[in-house]
């Protein structure tokens, strides 16, 4: 039976933090009357929180768990969660009690007064260490909001509320959890943000790292050709393949010139290599345009997915 909220939490090695979040939530939820359903999804746990979300489950029937076979990470651990929740509104919360449970009202209050589709929460007084986590995000949002358009302040905020409807044009994959604001925003989704409360963590280790800075540039430069180019791959390829021939005819009219004005022997004049070598590149890069436009058109007649979103219909059918 739907539900009319629905809580998805993540969780990677977090045994000290579940039951007090659950009780938060649980609080919370009460407290409002709500029609709710927690879903925690143990995404690949070596420590006790598969056996912790066992106990839960046996005494709440309003809480279920999932536990993937491994560690697939937080986009798949979310995905999951996303995929069984039933609810007309949906939340999502990170499992290391830093997201306080207590900013769910005022989020489901402004996603239904505003027509939000998602709103997104704002840690703006972070309790993170400066270095490692806070300055690195505020740098990686500001190039997001830049290359995406999407004008919040957070995208890495775990805690947002979906309406249900919408999650149907998300498919996540790879680590595409930090740009759900600006994939949505493509489907033409209505978006929203709302301070919220940022708690330091009490137990266990933070799972963010430095590391992953790689995988999150490479994920925004896929994020801003799907967003920019997705049915229309011509023109980033094809783009790219006239500059090439552009240049190519550059150089070959400096071999023109320099055989028949200056008498120069062109047998190992780098231009002619530069030309031979722009004309292949110019020819690949078209190529790829055209296979990519054959590619998007089988895909959008096989699978008969619209490339429009409607917000509103009226009138007589």
């Amino acid at each position: 039976m739907a539900k009319y909220l629905s809580i998805v939490v993540p969780l990677l090695n977090e045994e000290g933090n579940i039951k007090p979040l659950y009780r938060a939530i649980r609080t919370v939820c009460e407290a409002h009357a709500y029609d709710y359903e927690t879903i925690f999804v143990d995404d690949g746990s070596m420590d006790q929180t598969l056996s912790i979300l066992k106990e839960l489950a046996d005494k709440d029937n309003r809480f279920i768990y999932l536990s993937l076979k491994r560690n697939f990470g937080q986009t798949a651990a979310l995905a999951a969660g996303l995929d069984c929740a039933t609810g007309r509104f949906i939340v999502t919360l990170d499992g290391d009690r830093q997201n306080d449970p207590a900013d769910i009202p005022g989020l489901l209050e402004a996603c239904e007064k505003g027509g939000y589709d998602l709103v997104n929460g704002w840690r703006k007084h972070r309790k993170d260490p400066f270095f490692t986590s806070v300055l690195p995000s505020n740098v990686a949002n500001r190039i997001i909001k830049k290359i995406t358009g999407v004008r919040i302040h957070d995208t890495g905020c775990t805690l947002k509320i979906f309406r249900r409807e919408i999650l149907e044009e998300l498919h996540l994959y790879g680590e595409m959890h930090r740009f759900i604001p600006a994939l949505l925003h493509w489907t033409g989704a209505k978006i929203g943000e709302k301070e919220v409360t940022h708690h330091a963590r009490q137990w266990g280790k933070s799972k963010y790292s430095l590391r992953k800075l790689p995988r999150i540039v490479l994920d925004l430069i896929n994020i801003k050709f799907l967003i920019s180019y997705s049915t229309r791959p011509i023109q980033v390829f094809g783009k790219f393949g006239l500059y090439a021939f552009f240049f190519c005819l550059v150089s070959l009219s400096s071999l023109i010139y320099m055989k028949t004005a200056q008498g120069i022997d062109m047998t190992g004049n780098p231009f002619l290599f530069l030309t031979i070598f722009l004309g292949f590149i110019g020819v690949q890069f078209v190529t790829m345009g055209l296979l990519g436009e054959i590619n998007i058109r089988i895909y959008h007649e096989s699978t008969r997915r619209k490339i429009y979103r409607i917000a509103e219909r009226g009138g007589v059918s």
